[in-house]
């Protein structure tokens, strides 16, 4: 879990944010934007939860997660990455997802931007990277997630050295498990392939070998001209 601050000035006088606190979204983002630009913190099922510094390890599996992602939308018009955005989920849920992957709203997704430009909506897919946060990664933000209707979910457990992949069905999260490859493939944004072992390994040549094999499939060929429809 990574997060980013957004600091404005306000003349009100707002409490200060700690973690634990319970609050509904509203009063957190107006708390939070008034908070000092250094404090980092997301609102996870109506608490504010405030993370640990991170890792050189986290940083370096994110650089790859973001490579990846970046490298499937730059082949997908019609598609955006968002690293560290906030994101407005629900009235009791503010998340800063590690990475996202997003269906652009004009070519039929289903998140938006608010007058702020911050996130409102479930994004389609949304990926973190999962240390010092994993017991909240895999439980309570799991949960807010398959709430809001985040239609696949990946995270990447650095201490066990697993990639959890959850796809979203009725409600609830499904895990798939990688095929005889090793290679996990989304059901929401065809072609885009991730070799498990190589991300972990932070074997980027590999992980991008193998999403090129993605995108050269005719699904994903077919997935381009279907969001380019008017």
């Amino acid at each position: 879990m990574a997060t980013a601050s957004h600091a404005t000035h306000t003349t009100m006088p707002l409490p200060l944010l700690e973690a634990g606190d319970h609050v509904d979204q509203a009063t957190f983002h107006a708390c939070y934007t008034a908070m000092p630009a250094t404090f980092r913190a997301e609102l996870i099922g109506g608490v504010v939860v405030v993370p640990s510094p991170l890792a050189w390890s986290h940083g370096r599996h994110h650089a790859r997660v973001m490579t990846w992602l970046d490298t499937y939308t730059i082949a997908t018009p019609g598609t955006q990455t968002a690293d560290n955005a906030t994101t407005i989920l629900s009235a009791t849920s503010e998340p800063q997802p590690d990475a996202a992957l997003l269906i652009e709203p004009t070519c039929g997704g289903q998140t938006s931007l608010s007058a702020e430009g911050y996130v409102i909506g479930a994004p389609e897919l949304v990926v973190e990277i999962a240390s010092s946060s994993v017991a909240i990664d895999l439980h309570a933000k799991r949960q807010d997630y398959a709430q809001a209707g985040v239609r696949e979910y990946v995270v990447v457990v650095l201490r066990q050295r697993v990639v959890r992949w959850c796809v979203w069905q009725a409600g609830v999260y499904h895990e798939i498990a990688p095929d005889a490859d090793g290679i996990c493939r989304s059901r929401v944004f065809p072609g885009l392939w991730l070799h498990v072992e190589a991300l972990l390994q932070l074997d980027g040549t590999q992980v991008l070998d193998v999403l090129r094999q993605g995108l050269a499939t005719p699904g994903h060929v077919a997935f381009v001209q279907r969001l380019q429809r008017p």
